[in-house]
């Protein structure tokens, strides 16, 4: 496809948008964003972009993307919920690594996530790209665990899977959603930064302190 196919396609993608997909997208930047500054506004946030994109996900039939953002509907109150009182003495909770045990732990179940998923949908739906859209499911649901226990590590998770997203999007020609999780890339960044300075300014004191 030349230059001016593309041009036209994209085109046509942005005039026959729906609102919905708009309003989906917009709402994640935001939760994101809020994300990156460690705000608790984040969950309800990002609670109504995940359910929209639970419809968007079934119209074009990515199940698995739309499993995972039923996920989240659910879930995101058990993250909203540590972030407020998951520290210690049931305070706010602070930016933290993740252990390596519990890494290789979700390592290997998102390995058998991905194939167990992948053969179910590959072999038993109409989905699309069955394995790759299983993958970027379980990576994601490693990365959305991560963030609800504020380990630093979900930026570089989410970093990861959010360029699989930005390809998987763009060939599904949700082109406003391919452009969402290239602007999630940016943000994936920023947040990094962000929660290494807090964490760095905590460790820091807690030398000092001792």
């Amino acid at each position: 496809m030349d230059t001016t196919s593309i041009t036209q396609s994209i085109v046509e993608a942005v005039q026959a948008m729906s609102l919905l997909e708009l309003a989906g997208a917009l709402t994640g930047v935001a939760g994101v964003w809020l994300a990156a500054r460690q705000s608790v506004l984040t969950w309800p946030v990002s609670l109504v972009s995940v359910a929209i994109y639970v419809v968007i996900f079934y119209d074009v039939r990515l199940y698995a993307d739309m499993g995972l953002n039923a996920f989240y509907v659910i879930t995101s109150f058990y993250g909203w919920y540590i972030w407020l009182y998951g520290g210690k003495g049931h305070t706010e909770r602070k930016v933290g690594h993740v252990g390596r045990q519990q890494l290789a732990i979700l390592i290997v179940l998102g390995t058998a996530f991905t194939l167990g998923l992948g053969y179910f949908l590959e072999n038993y739906t109409n989905a699309d790209l069955s394995y790759t859209d299983s993958a970027t499911t379980a990576i994601s649901l490693i990365g959305y665990w991560m963030m609800a226990k504020k380990y630093i590590e979900n930026w570089i998770v989410w970093l990861v899977v959010d360029v699989v997203y930005v390809g998987v999007y763009t060939y599904k020609e949700l082109y406003i959603t391919s452009v969402l999780y290239f602007i999630f890339l940016i943000l994936c960044v920023v947040g990094y930064i962000d929660w290494k300075k807090s964490l760095t300014e905590r460790e820091r004191k807690q030398v000092i302190m001792k």
